[in-house]
């Protein structure tokens, strides 16, 4: 065979979890709210009262999109008055680890001479 025969495929990125990657790393609240439903403050007052500058609008529209994207799950009690809080999700979570390879890899990159970089 020669090499003028063989065809080699463009290889393309996986373009839905890059997309997910970028949103969620872009909204500069999204890691926040990760960190805390891992504290357990799942219900969104307590969230805009636990982070300085966080405000209700800001979280609304950051915890849209994580339950959008399915890495977040909304519970609605029916009480009065209305209580809503947020859990990861199975998909959340290991979305969560593939953030914190992320973070990881920052770190080494951070950490190696200035030569190298």
């Amino acid at each position: 065979m020669n090499n003028n025969d063989k065809k080699i495929s463009r290889i393309q990125g996986p373009s839905e979890s890059a997309r997910m990657v970028e949103t969620i790393v872009g909204c500069k609240w999204s890691l926040t709210v990760y960190q805390l439903l891992a504290q357990e403050i799942n219900r969104p007052g307590e969230m805009v009262r636990a982070v300085d500058g966080l405000t209700t609008k800001v979280l609304n529209q950051c915890l849209k999109r994580n339950v959008e994207f399915g890495i977040l799950d909304k519970q609605v009690f029916a009480e009065v008055p209305p209580r809503v809080e947020y859990q990861v999700t199975p998909f959340g979570e290991q979305f969560i680890a593939v953030l914190d390879s992320l973070e990881k890899l920052q770190q080494a990159i951070s950490e190696q001479p200035s030569e190298s970089k």
